[in-house]
């Protein structure tokens, strides 16, 4: 990978094929935090917090770096202080560069 993937942005993945299982692995090791499934089409990560309002804080800040970057992921709040956010590109049914700069953008946001 040429750059950190927290300095990069994502951009349109249309066309583009889904990243293979051994793509996956490699760019997985970029943000150790994060797993995939076993399909490797989709990648996660829970998120610890004191309290509502911190994962709240933190879904907020999730939300504004996704409008900037165009690349939204699910996010989902439970147990009153945990954060799951999980990453894929719709557009092409797997993952892509965009999910794994997204997760090293995320992770920068704590």
């Amino acid at each position: 990978m040429p750059e950190p993937l927290h300095t990069r942005s994502c951009n349109s993945q249309e066309g583009c094929p889904a990243f293979t299982p051994e793509q996956v692995q490699a760019y997985i090791s970029e943000v150790p935090d994060w797993f995939s499934d076993d399909d490797t089409t989709t990648i996660a990560r829970t998120f610890h917090f004191n309290d509502f309002q911190d994962a709240i804080v933190f879904v907020n800040k999730v939300a504004g770096l996704a409008e900037k970057q165009r690349h939204h992921p699910n996010i989902f709040v439970h147990n009153f202080s945990k954060v799951t956010v999980s990453l894929t590109t719709r557009s092409i049914g797997g993952l892509s560069d965009n999910d794994f700069v997204m997760a090293a953008k995320i992770d920068n946001i704590l």
